[in-house]
């Protein structure tokens, strides 16, 4: 017991000393060639799959001015202890499938002595970004420790897979994710039931038009999802469920559809080749560029070329 209570207390001076201003969102740990992190950041938001990478005790400490929102996939330990600023400690055992939610500017400190090299997901969120539906503000929230929900944990999860298949096509569908994110984690400070499945609701007519004709004169530029609801007045949470009670599709999937029917279009010019019709489309590579439309047609930019002759 006394060697755990010092190991809990080694870390608690460095967490308190970092700098509650700076602009590095990072969990940072000790040693820090411990962990393995792949990054990916969006408007609003910085992402990281973190993997412990051996067998050794380690501590961790925190303190942003951006929230901070932890889902750990596979962690097990045989001894360890996590605490926020303002809340009591708590022992860590097993804490697989459970998230953990730290305010901007508070403090978060650490250690474990693993069992299994485990791995998290870790969110950044920028208390003042753009993605969260002004009605459900995160100002004030309050932090919790080890604590299970269903509908962010779906959503951490599918971020978690965009982290790893990073590419400018899932751009929209990630700001989307982070959201509905910022969404759910407000609905949980609130005490709100979960949302139940919206029956009504979609885009007003000049809205579709708008948002429509918008795509079509950016069709080969990455659009966000801000950019979107901008063009139509709505909050990005709001314009992501409305587009697709409207259109039955997601507007990053709608997005991908409308390049792939343009590119239908040009695969019908002899003169253009596979690599200037993907570009011209938008995708960065003709590899991403035919899997889309295999995924969507059925068949490869050539077979389709083909059955054109």
């Amino acid at each position: 017991m006394q060697e755990a209570q010092e190991t809990s207390s080694q870390f608690l001076p460095i967490a308190n000393q970092l700098d509650v201003g700076g602009g590095c969102a990072r969990v940072h740990f000790s040693p820090s060639d411990i962990v393995r992190r792949l990054t990916a950041s969006w408007r609003g938001s910085t992402a990281e799959v973190v993997q412990i990478t051996r067998h050794e005790r380690f501590g961790y400490w925190a303190r942003s001015p951006r929230h901070l929102l932890i889902a750990s996939e596979h962690a097990e330990q045989r001894d360890g202890e996590i605490a926020i600023e303002g809340l009591a400690p708590s022992p860590l055992r097993t804490s697989s499938g459970k998230l953990t939610f730290v305010p901007a500017g508070r403090g978060l400190r650490g250690w474990s002595d693993p069992r299994i090299l485990s791995r998290s997901l870790h969110f950044h969120l920028d208390p003042n970004g753009p993605l969260a539906a002004p009605e459900l503000s995160l100002d004030n929230i309050e932090p919790r420790l080890l604590f299970e929900n269903a509908a962010i944990w779906a959503t951490t999860a599918k971020l978690g897979a965009l982290i790893e298949a990073p590419g400018p096509c899932n751009q929209l569908y990630a700001e989307a994710l982070v959201a509905a994110l910022t969404h759910e984690l407000a609905r949980v400070h609130l005490g709100i039931a979960p949302a139940e499945p919206a029956t009504h609701g979609g885009l007003a007519g000049w809205q579709k038009k708008r948002v429509t004709q918008y795509i079509e004169a950016n069709l080969a530029e990455p659009i966000s999802l801000t950019a979107l609801a901008e063009v139509v007045r709505l909050s990005p949470f709001h314009f992501a469920r409305a587009f697709k009670h409207s259109f039955s599709v997601p507007p990053h999937r709608y997005h991908i559809q409308r390049r792939i029917e343009r590119a239908k279009e040009l695969l019908a010019s002899p003169t253009l080749t596979v690599t200037d019709i993907a570009f011209t489309v938008g995708f960065c590579e003709t590899g991403s560029f035919t899997a889309a439309f295999r995924r969507l047609t059925g068949r490869t930019p050539t077979d389709y070329r083909r059955s054109l002759e």
